[in-house]
């Protein structure tokens, strides 16, 4: 299967424009990347658009929200733009994670586990990880608050299982977010639509993609009531 589309649309005019909006200025390969780290943070609320991971950057810029995968490809397209090493790191996350967020009675009809990604930046000749773009700040912090009082390790889109979790801006000196539930790695990627057209990638089944918009809907409205 191949997508025949490069998601992370970097040459899009809107990416080119936010790009160079994000980093005029700033001097320094770190002082960029954290600048397109908030963009990607806050400006792009945590939530699910009415598409399953086969997102342009572009459009993931229009809609404001997006998820891991998306994220991802938007992180990754806003780097590409002016010309900042990144890829994309996938794997297998557990679903779990998403406990408090998709509604409690559609967990016996997925899977343990799904995919998931984050970026890799180049900084001084050395790929560093970073996840914590993911749940935006007041996402994060009304979540944290949820994960901490249910006394559970893993759930409300943040894992605690493998060490401190952080939203800030870090190559996991501070923590991550996602990180914790990992499972498997599935290696790294030019653009997601690589990964997608592999055998690594776990796809939905027809029933799943057709639920899909309604489980995204009521995942958003869950969201907001975390959203402090």
């Amino acid at each position: 299967m191949t997508t025949g589309v490069r998601l992370s649309d970097f040459d899009h005019p809107a990416i080119q424009e936010k790009a160079k909006e994000l980093t005029s200025g700033k001097s320094t390969v770190i002082d960029k990347v954290e600048s397109i780290f908030s963009c990607v943070r806050d400006e792009i609320q945590f939530g699910f658009p009415s598409k399953w991971d086969q997102v342009k950057a572009s459009e993931t810029l229009q809609y404001g929200r997006g998820y891991c995968n998306t994220k991802a490809t938007l992180f990754r397209a806003l780097c590409k733009a002016i010309d900042i090493p990144a890829r994309i790191h996938t794997g297998l996350i557990e679903i779990k994670i998403m406990s408090g967020i998709f509604p409690s009675f559609v967990f016996p009809f997925l899977p343990s586990s799904g995919g998931h990604s984050w970026m890799e930046i180049e900084v001084d000749g050395k790929w560093k990880p970073i996840d914590s773009y993911i749940n935006d700040k007041p996402f994060y912090e009304g979540a944290l608050k949820r994960l901490q009082e249910s006394n559970k390790t893993t759930s409300f889109s943040i894992s605690l299982s493998k060490g401190v979790s952080s939203c800030e801006f870090n190559f996991g000196e501070k923590g991550f977010v996602h990180m914790g539930a990992v499972i498997d790695d599935h290696g790294t990627w030019d653009d997601y639509s690589e990964y997608i057209s592999s055998e690594k990638y776990i796809r939905m089944n027809r029933m799943q993609l057709m639920s899909y918009p309604i489980l995204a809907k009521m995942s958003n409205r869950n969201i907001e009531k975390i959203r402090v």
